[in-house]
């Protein structure tokens, strides 16, 4: 299946490493390339991230070889600045063809703009200008991280992104396909020594649900309340519950379940630390790097430099 991503100037680095690494992950999980991947921009040259990594597309025109599945267009701040004439009409056939068209962040404008949201629900973007909001009024806002409306596929930066990457290979695949990246994405990463790290299994049902939700909210964290509302259960019986069933508390859970995606993202992503920080929900730089020192015995950056893969990598 053939998967195109569009990349505006600023757009949020989180989400394309996200991106890039879930199909990794199902290509390799496959032992074959169920996904190809095409890097455009909007530009039509190379495109930097709101952090200045820069990226080259593949292409330079908005010519279009046969059988997209999947078109997505990923921007962040000032999505609208000068849209290239060529990318209505090339929207327009992706659509015919049978493509889903996907916007995450800023994408979502674009596409709201252009008119490919109208009659549909979708994901509006967190931070607007007057113009962007004028817009997106047209569009009806769902309240969920992400939103799979018939052909549009529409969510926030960062996980969001990915979830929604998920939900749509589980509608074109299978659910078990996406619950297998999900798995090794989220709860644990194969190391060289053959060591596969996961939470501890729970075979309550609720506490595999409460897992799941953490998960799911690495980034923007629940306050454990909600998390208990979600639950039907009360603070206090969730967290006799969790100490029951994995000798741990509801907090400790979580904060394991950020701190193991902040390792893999340290050691297999260009994040910097202040971006990986954002990303598993910590209030600041400093207080990630205690909290993650105090788990790995080490700050990130020197976890980064041990890793072969990362030993280029910025910090």
């Amino acid at each position: 299946m053939h998967i195109c991503l569009i990349l505006a100037p600023g757009f949020p680095v989180l989400t394309y490493v996200l991106l890039r690494e879930v199909i990794s992950i199902a290509n390799a999980q496959a032992g074959q390339a169920l996904f190809s991947v095409e890097i455009r921009t909007v530009t039509g040259a190379a495109a930097n991230s709101i952090d200045g990594i820069e990226i080259s597309p593949d292409r330079m025109d908005w010519s279009d070889p046969p059988g997209w599945d999947l078109v997505i267009l990923c921007a962040g701040a000032k999505p609208l600045h000068r849209l290239p004439m060529g990318l209505r009409g090339f929207l327009a056939r992706a659509e015919q063809a049978g493509a889903t068209l996907a916007g995450f962040d800023g994408g979502v404008t674009i596409l709201a703009a252009l008119g490919y949201l109208d009659g549909y629900q979708a994901v509006h973007p967190n931070s607007t200008t007057e113009e962007e909001a004028e817009i997106l009024a047209r569009v009806a806002s769902c309240g969920q991280i992400f939103s799979f409306d018939r052909g549009r596929l529409t969510a926030k930066s960062g996980l969001a992104a990915g979830d929604a990457l998920l939900a749509w290979i589980a509608r074109v695949l299978a659910p078990d396909v996406a619950k297998q990246i999900s798995d090794r994405l989220s709860l644990g990463r194969f190391r060289e020594d053959g060591d596969t790290r996961h939470l501890p299994r729970a075979e309550d049902p609720v506490l595999a649900r409460m897992q799941s939700i953490m998960v799911t909210h690495l980034g923007d964290t629940l306050p454990l309340t909600q998390i208990a509302f979600d639950l039907d259960l009360s603070p206090k019986q969730l967290r006799l519950r969790c100490r029951k069933g994995l000798g741990q508390t509801p907090t400790q859970v979580y904060l394991k379940l950020r701190l193991d995606r902040a390792e893999q993202l340290v050691r297999d992503t260009v994040l910097s630390v202040e971006e990986v920080a954002q990303a598993t929900g910590f209030t600041s730089p400093s207080a990630f790097t205690r909290s993650f020192k105090s788990h790995f015995g080490a700050p990130p950056r020197v976890i980064r430099k041990t890793a072969p893969d990362n030993r280029s990598r910025p910090n």
